[in-house]
């Protein structure tokens, strides 16, 4: 909420795990010297980004997908990786992708290294691909870019300042200095408390198709988080988005969400759980919001194979819309 790039711009996948293996004493020390450069346990420490104050919620939300899709992963280092992705879809365009992931020698903890370059590609060019790395210890730099029927649809370029216990962001979107139009958004997140995060968000976009010629959109946000909930707002000149997350027990947690949207006078509330069973290595993720869509996708790993069967299904009772999807992931 509040971000008015984030429907012009492509949004960068996470960083993938693929890395060097890490020695245990490296990693002790390492994580000795942060413990004492951040005072002990009950010290502040950095609060994230701004765009991740709700993603302790939100990533217990199902992500459903329709129609058919296969994938098949292969790593051919420690490095590198190739993926080859079919999709039989009527929501998205059919078809094959080709995609690659490359992870540097740049350790920076036990699960991240950089540079990190990653994009794919269909028999048509249609490209989309992304480039992140660790420029300083401090400063983080990620570049996300579009290319559709040979020509750029979309460019975001978002550098990350973290410090000891605030992080500062700046976005630029879509900038065309010919046309004279872009988007530019900038970010700071305070952790004032070891519990309580304290950010503002100001978002400036212009051009010939903004109505005046530009607009801003100024939110200030807050997070609070013990050991088992978070609670996290977002309050701006586009409406109000409110999270809460709760972990239940090891397996179980909840989620639950309200966007409001002062300018279309909207709101929508969901609510989100994820189970995951161990024994059977399978992860069922549910949902139901005020629209009175209800939706679920279930993952299973089929072990001792590396195989994953995914399980969609989406229902709109009021507009009577029924979709399923099945996925089949090697590697």
């Amino acid at each position: 909420m509040g971000n008015v790039h984030a429907a012009s711009s492509p949004t960068p996948p996470p960083i993938p795990t693929l890395v060097p293996p890490v020695s245990p004493t490296a990693t002790s020390t390492d994580e000795k010297k942060e413990e004492e450069s951040n005072g002990g346990g009950g010290a502040t420490e950095n609060p994230g980004t701004m765009e991740d104050i709700h993603k302790k919620c939100k990533d217990v939300f199902p992500v459903m997908f329709e129609g058919g899709k296969f994938m098949l992963n292969k790593g051919l280092s420690n490095h590198f990786q190739v993926s080859h992705t079919v999709n039989f879809s009527t929501v998205q365009p059919p078809g094959y992708r080709f995609g690659a992931t490359f992870v540097g020698t740049n350790q920076v903890s036990q699960t991240e290294a950089y540079p990190v370059m990653l994009g794919d590609i269909d028999p048509s060019g249609n490209l989309n691909a992304n480039i992140i790395h660790q420029l300083t210890p401090n400063l983080k730099a990620k570049f996300v870019a579009q290319i559709q029927q040979g020509k750029w649809q979309a460019t975001q370029l978002t550098t990350d300042w973290r410090g000891s216990d605030y992080t500062t962001s700046l976005t630029l979107g879509n900038i065309d200095l010919i046309n004279g139009s872009g988007v530019a958004v900038t970010h700071y997140l305070q952790q004032v408390t070891k519990k309580i995060a304290l950010g503002t968000e100001l978002a400036y976009q212009y051009g010939s198709q903004v109505p005046g010629g530009h607009i801003a959109v100024y939110s200030i946000a807050g997070r609070y988080s013990d050991e088992n909930f978070t609670a996290s707002g977002t309050l701006g000149g586009a409406g109000i988005h409110l999270c809460y997350y709760q972990k239940a027990t090891e397996q179980l947690q909840f989620g639950v969400e309200l966007e409001t949207s002062l300018r279309m006078q909207e709101s929508v509330a969901s609510m989100a759980y994820m189970l995951e069973i161990p024994k059977a290595n399978t992860v069922f993720r549910g949902t139901l919001d005020s629209n009175w869509t209800v939706g679920a996708v279930m993952e299973k790993k089929l072990m001792p194979l590396p195989f994953t069967l995914a399980l969609s299904a989406m229902l709109n009772h009021p507009k009577n819309q029924f979709k399923i999807g099945c996925g089949f992931i090697i590697g």
